[in-house]
């Protein structure tokens, strides 16, 4: 069974840098595609980064945000910068059976509990 356990979120003023990390168990990353969402109160769970075959950012984040992996410790990490209120949100490690990104969350098999990332003005 696969368990994902995120770490790294909190609270940062706008322009401020964190790093999420995601630890897969139970599973390689070598042959899954891993991304990232986020979910704000009231809003719908959108698409951040993925990273398979291709990496893809959601237009949002682009030149912001990176999505990185360490397949020797079964971790991917998005480096979040130069960050705005906007961003703050659950963020959610997600991870698919196959290598392809898809945008949305209804199609990912696997999720971690969340952590909050809060960006204040």
């Amino acid at each position: 069974q696969v368990q994902l356990v995120e770490s790294g979120g909190g609270l940062a003023q706008t322009g401020g840098s964190l790093r999420l990390s995601c630890t897969a168990s139970g599973g390689t990353l070598s042959r899954s595609a891993m991304g990232w969402f986020r979910q704000a109160p009231g809003k719908e769970r959108e698409f951040v980064a993925g990273r398979g075959i291709l990496t893809y950012y959601s237009d949002s984040v682009k030149g912001r945000f990176m999505i990185s992996k360490d397949i020797a410790k079964n971790t991917v990490y998005l480096h979040m910068n130069n960050l705005k209120p906007d961003d703050t949100a659950v963020y959610y490690c997600a991870q698919r059976r196959t290598l392809d990104v898809h945008h949305s969350w209804l199609n990912w098999d696997y999720w971690g509990q969340g952590t909050q990332v809060t960006v204040s003005t």
